[in-house]
């Protein structure tokens, strides 16, 4: 891929689209395009990664292994989003993995030092990044409290729900749909829960219609409905 292609990619998402050719060739992106097939890992058991990257195209899974040997879901990254030490800290990353999940994908990475030069010169993007990693941590906190203290219909339910507004739900419609990436395995390992007991919550919460999952599609027929199940006020 051509180097003026790389950008325009780039550009076509929002924390990049005010970038110039000149910060472009700063970030040094051009020579960190990654493309990884299913399964493969863009690090593994990593610790002191001096990297952040961001995904282009396709589901990445970030995870550990645990001292029992099961592997342990973090988060799935979708494309848009930022992933690595996205905190800005060359801190240790205690192990994490970042697994290419479902199929292939594209990403790009740059250095922590570049980015943050990056930041110093552009004060909108640093806006734009902070309200990112602000929404990823709220995310991390919401999943760890309703781990901790609500049972596993409160805690699907709710997964859906925040599930269907990053995918892009906005209050338009009544009822929404977005394709399904995710395992009953692996949305256990996201909640907390054993799959089996995922299945048969799952189950039940079809038959009361509040939602409908096939193996390529998820979707919450009333909308309303549901957050008004899983909105605390």
């Amino acid at each position: 891929m051509e180097q003026d292609d790389k950008l325009v990619l780039l550009r076509n998402y929002d924390l990049w689209c005010q970038l110039d050719d000149v910060e472009y060739e700063e970030l040094n992106v051009a020579h960190h395009f990654i493309e990884a097939k299913k399964g493969e890992y863009v690090y593994f058991d990593s610790h002191h990664l001096n990297k952040l990257y961001f995904l282009k195209d396709g589901y990445i899974k970030i995870g550990y292994v645990d001292e029992n040997g099961n592997e342990i879901i973090k988060e799935i990254i979708k494309k848009g989003e930022i992933f690595g030490q996205f905190s800005l800290e060359r801190n240790n990353l205690n192990g994490e993995f970042a697994r290419a999940y479902k199929g292939n994908v594209s990403l790009c990475a740059f250095s922590i030092e570049d980015f943050e030069k990056l930041l110093r010169k552009k004060p909108e993007l640093a806006i734009k990044y902070s309200k990112q990693v602000g929404e990823k941590l709220r995310r991390a906190e919401f999943r760890l409290l309703n781990m901790l203290h609500k049972d596993v219909r409160f805690r699907l339910l709710a997964f859906f729900y925040h599930l269907a507004i990053m995918e892009g739900y906005n209050g338009a419609t009544a009822s929404f749909g977005f394709a399904n990436f995710l395992t009953h395995d692996d949305v256990a390992k996201l909640i907390g829960s054993a799959r089996q007991t995922v299945t048969t919550t799952l189950n039940v919460l079809e038959t009361e219609g509040l939602l409908k999952i096939s193996r390529k599609k998820i979707t919450i027929p009333d909308m309303e409905r549901l957050k008004k199940l899983v909105i605390i006020t």
